[in-house]
């Protein structure tokens, strides 16, 4: 979840290579906000959370290429993007509830979950807080515990201010689909906050059984190490070919891969992804 002005303003830059596949576009109430949301595609549903300080369209490629085989809903959290904000602070609790009031609200009973960064955070909540919701997840760049990111990260999380983002890309992203374009700075200030939210969420993720993929690149925000702690969390991590079946969740660290780097990889993601999501597993050479 590595936050700073340079990695969203490489986000907001990008943007997306292509367009999304005839996304419609709506709202609905959620928890006081007006949360706006996108649908594209046919199929079973798969939802989208993305990053902090990011919307659907800094998503980029991913979205419409899942939409070739899901039901895609792309939201837009709280505060970003064309969703409103509220007199609430953003936690990864909060942001969790928001998804599964969303989806009470569009009449999604359960549905897949993608979410990346921030959002993979919160979806690792939702797993937590509303199991029922939640069929299969995939957490690109997630952590459980503040202790799994990067020292790099956990130094520099005291000094972020306003200024670090203000007046930067970023802002003028922001105001290009904000709800309430003067709102930017109380938005850096509640990320930032959640940047100091205590992550303690072990013995959580111990009792989850959510099968769920793990993707993080090998350069990312959160250390290799925390990574592997984490599948083995979820039951991973032992020797195959010993005729015990492989654990339902997954790991995969993507090669030279920097944080802002996992969600621009659009092939390779699909290629995880998908196979994930039908339950395919690669065919061993002692299966007939």
């Amino acid at each position: 979840m590595f936050r700073t002005s340079l990695v969203l303003t490489t986000l907001l830059i990008a943007g997306p290579a292509f367009a999304q596949s005839e996304p419609v576009g709506d709202r609905v109430e959620v928890n006081g906000m007006q949360m706006y949301y996108e649908v594209s595609g046919e199929g079973d549903p798969l939802i989208v959370l993305h990053g902090a300080y990011m919307n659907i369209p800094t998503m980029g490629d991913i979205i419409p290429r899942l939409a070739e085989t899901h039901r895609v809903y792309a939201l837009e959290f709280q505060g970003h993007g064309r969703t409103t904000d509220i007199d609430r602070p953003i936690t990864y609790p909060n942001l969790a509830d928001d998804v599964a009031a969303f989806m009470d609200a569009v009449g999604i009973e359960r549905a897949d979950v993608f979410g990346y960064s921030m959002g993979s955070a919160a979806a690792l909540q939702l797993a937590i807080r509303h199991p029922e919701k939640v069929d299969q997840l995939i957490a690109a760049s997630v952590a459980y515990d503040v202790s799994g990111w990067q020292p790099a990260f956990i130094e520099m999380i005291p000094t972020m201010s306003r200024e670090m983002f203000v007046g930067t890309p970023m802002e003028d992203g922001y105001r290009e689909l904000a709800a309430n374009p003067e709102g930017f700075p109380e938005l850096v200030d509640k990320l930032i906050a959640l940047e100091k939210e205590p992550m303690a969420w072990e013995e959580d993720v111990r009792g989850l059984t959510t099968p769920i993929l793990i993707i993080a690149g090998d350069a990312d925000v959160s250390t290799l190490e925390h990574n592997v702690a984490l599948f083995r969390l979820l039951g991973g991590g032992e020797m195959g070919d010993m005729g015990v079946p492989l654990p339902a969740s997954r790991l995969a660290v993507l090669p030279a891969t920097s944080h802002t780097a996992v969600i621009t990889q659009v092939d390779l993601l699909h290629a995880l992804i998908e196979p994930f999501l039908q339950g395919e597993t690669p065919r061993s050479m002692f299966e007939p």
